[in-house]
């Protein structure tokens, strides 16, 4: 029997407090989005890793219908990993890892496949904002988009990649778009 927080996101965001439940429709993965991501990236074995994984939602979820692959979300802001590690506990869930840094600081050669639901462009925005624990700025939003652009540019072929509400600026070309939502907001990609 599936456990209720994994059948709808009214459900699931009850694993968090009012506060952080306020905020998931605008900066957490919707269910729907989060269970059709992982069905790509999920691949026996693999590792996928969530690039600003928030409080986990999306990696929870993958790793909870994707038993077979291990999930893992790296997430600078100690106080979103905190939720993240206590939801998991919460839930049991095994194969997935949560990692308490800037992705800049993790060696993204060690997983196979990548989510990424626009991390960046937080330092873009003026308002709606997580927190202001953290420093934003356009050159950050451009530095990260270079950073993970050449760490995507270095990962062999067959490297899966799934982008939410992406600019584009972190894709290299070597990356094909293989689906995408009727709304073009949720893209899938494979490097040739």
């Amino acid at each position: 029997m599936r456990p209720t927080w994994f059948m709808a996101d009214a459900s699931f965001d009850w694993l968090y407090p009012e506060r952080i439940q306020q905020m998931s429709r605008r900066h957490w993965t919707p269910m729907r989005i989060a269970k059709k991501a992982a069905g790509f990236l999920a691949e026996e074995g693999k590792k996928v890793l969530d690039i600003g994984s928030g409080v986990g939602k999306f990696t929870l979820i993958g790793a909870h219908y994707y038993p077979r692959s291990f999930f893992y979300g790296v997430e600078q802001r100690s106080e979103l990993h905190h939720y993240a590690l206590a939801a998991q506990e919460y839930t049991k869930t095994e194969n997935a890892a949560f990692i308490n840094l800037n992705f800049t600081q993790v060696n993204l050669a060690a997983y196979d496949h990548f989510y990424f639901y626009n991390a960046f462009f937080e330092n873009l925005a003026t308002r709606d904002t997580i927190d202001h624990h953290i420093e934003y700025s356009d050159s950050l939003y451009q530095y990260y988009s270079r950073y993970l652009y050449r760490e995507l540019d270095r990962k062999p072929a067959g490297t899966r990649l799934v982008t939410y509400h992406s600019l584009h600026d972190e894709i290299p070309p070597a990356y094909r778009l293989v689906e995408t939502s009727a709304d073009f907001f949720l893209k899938m990609w494979v490097k040739r």
